[in-house]
């Protein structure tokens, strides 16, 4: 026994704690999230940041007679591809999440959607083989399914995509998409409290920041979406990192003969309440 229990205590103390393996999980999570980031924004450099330098993307496919194939694209290939996918935004979102650690070994089990421009186009599953180099995660593999059938595409899942293009519109100056997606009675609130517009005061007023190549951009970091019991309106907050720091939009959503459109939202700069103080010293001073 006595050779046992220090056994025991060493055993006991090499074992990752909770809080490790949570930190650890949180780690691998965001290189998925940067990666699926890099794809919206068509930057290759922070894609090619998330991969090892050895590692492989393959597609689990089927060929014409229905027989099982895999199919295989190199890292850089798949880095042209999203780098030239002109004007098209692409927007995977993970449903699920399944996420295993063992050393410096990880893998990442996820179910996705993918949307093209809004659209849906096909759902599947991602799965990852990660590793940990020095002090940063790198994905050594993807594969993938793709399919058409037995997708679980939620409503909410639409609306992500749905709210996702329109601030990838502000972002790329793109003035149809943008004011498209709002109905002609909605209502844009801004940050300054003179700022209450119509959509179409909205389009006079910003003409100017959507003639540059990018009006402003907001990403969104965070997003909760609710549905009216009859489904036909829904309301949603978002936390959006923008060039004011960090903001909070909210808004209004309606099911239209069109789709869904926005019918209402709300810019606001989030002040940290421990600067509160400062802030309204300077709106005295100003």
């Amino acid at each position: 026994m006595k050779y046992l229990l220090p056994f025991f205590y060493l055993l006991l103390s090499a074992t990752p704690s909770l809080s490790q393996s949570i930190s650890g999980e949180a780690a691998v999570k965001e290189v998925v999230i940067d990666l699926f980031d890099a794809m919206r924004e068509k930057d290759s450099t922070k894609l090619g940041a998330c991969f090892a330098p050895q590692a492989r993307l393959i597609t689990a496919t089927a060929n014409r007679d229905g027989g099982a194939v895999t199919q295989e694209t190199p890292i850089r290939r798949f880095k042209e591809m999203i780098a030239g996918s002109g004007d098209r935004y692409l927007d995977e979102q993970i449903t699920s999440w399944d996420i295993r650690i063992d050393g410096n070994l990880a893998s990442v089990w996820a179910d996705y959607l993918l949307y093209v421009d809004g659209d849906f186009m096909h759902c599947g599953v991602d799965a990852f083989q990660m590793a940990k180099l020095g002090d940063a995660w790198k994905i050594v593999q993807i594969m993938d399914t793709r399919r058409q059938e037995n997708c679980v595409e939620r409503t909410e899942d639409h609306l992500e995509a749905m709210l996702n293009k329109w601030h990838h519109a502000a972002a790329t100056a793109d003035e149809d998409i943008f004011f498209g997606m709002m109905t002609a009675d909605c209502v844009y609130i801004g940050t300054d409290a003179t700022e209450r517009w119509t959509r179409d005061e909205l389009r006079a007023w910003s003409k100017e920041y959507f003639d540059r190549e990018s009006a402003w951009a907001f990403k969104p970091l965070s997003r909760t979406v609710t549905f009216s019991d009859d489904g036909n309106t829904a309301w949603f907050d978002e936390l959006l990192d923008t060039w004011m720091g960090d903001c909070r939009g909210s808004g209004v959503l309606t099911k239209t003969n069109h789709g869904w459109k926005i019918r209402h939202y709300h810019l606001a700069i989030a002040v940290p309440n421990e600067v509160v103080q400062g802030y309204l010293e300077l709106l005295e001073n100003k």
